[in-house]
């Protein structure tokens, strides 16, 4: 049973999965990992996870579950990842304020409409998820390149998704960056217009500058400059909330992760842990 608190995570993922057995307890004090890409392993890959979750706590961000979608939630999926969660202790999921499928997988993150209805339509499903998984989620706020239809900014959306759903936050911070510079708009005016109480988890990630004013989330980098200042509001803000160094591919020497993550302990030990008016 892990009981101390978890500050600074790292994504688990099968490409790192040696180096990560390698590591000592305490490096990190957690690992995340999308639970589609686990449930029922076996082999190298289970036997490696099992190991891992005895030396760390296990928290969960989904990929799969599509909130937004018009397809009924998938039951098997969310049953399976309860046991999932149950079995390895999990006390944080969390999963994407987006939609990814419609009459099959679209293999990516799309945005939903900012609209009443889109609002009434995703929080019943948050709301259907935490009842078949028996706990509170959060959603994460997507990076997105165009926008379906907006009748609300997307804070406002979020906003309202967070209070009719009664579900938490995962502030990723990159995104509010990308989506800020994307889309041209505040990014400390937005975390200050996030609801303090429902931030539960950060993610910070590297992301691909197309050009000045076309930033792409890529998890493919180190976290820039400018995510790290924004981090560093972001836990004066919202307090020292567990914070995941998220890196999809291009993986670096586990050195330099580990350098990632020590940054993130040390912004969260600067802002002291409190949530600043």
């Amino acid at each position: 049973m892990h009981s101390q608190p978890l500050l600074t995570g790292l994504g688990l993922r099968r490409g790192l999965l040696a180096e990560l057995l390698k590591l000592e307890p305490g490096t990190v004090d957690f690992l995340e990992c999308a639970p589609e890409n686990w449930i029922n392993v076996g082999g190298a890959f289970g036997h490696g996870l099992a190991q891992l979750a005895e030396r760390f706590a296990i928290a969960c961000h989904g990929l799969s579950l599509s909130l937004g979608g018009p397809e009924a939630l998938d039951l098997k999926l969310l049953d399976s990842t309860r046991r999932f969660m149950d079995r390895y202790q999990v006390k944080l999921y969390s999963e994407h304020l987006s939609y990814c499928s419609d009459d099959g997988h679209l293999y990516d993150l799309m945005p939903i409409p900012f609209t009443d209805e889109a609002v009434r339509h995703v929080s019943a499903r948050i709301r259907q998820a935490q009842d078949c998984l028996g706990r509170r989620i959060a959603v994460e706020n997507i990076s997105y390149y165009a926008a379906p239809y907006q009748a609300m900014s997307e804070l406002s959306f979020i906003r309202a998704v967070l209070e009719e759903a009664d579900c938490d936050l995962l502030l990723d911070v990159n995104n509010v960056f990308v989506n800020a510079c994307n889309h041209r708009y505040d990014a400390l005016a937005f975390l200050e217009g996030l609801p303090r109480e429902r931030v539960v988890g950060m993610h910070v990630a590297g992301h691909y500058d197309e050009a000045p004013d076309l930033k792409v989330d890529t998890h493919g980098a180190a976290v820039k400059e400018d995510v790290w200042t924004l981090f560093s509001i972001a836990c004066q803000r919202f307090g020292n909330q567990p914070t995941v160094l998220e890196r999809d591919f291009n993986y670096p020497p586990m050195a330099e992760l580990l350098a990632e993550t020590a940054r993130i302990r040390a912004l969260q030990q600067a802002a002291g842990g409190l949530r600043h008016d």
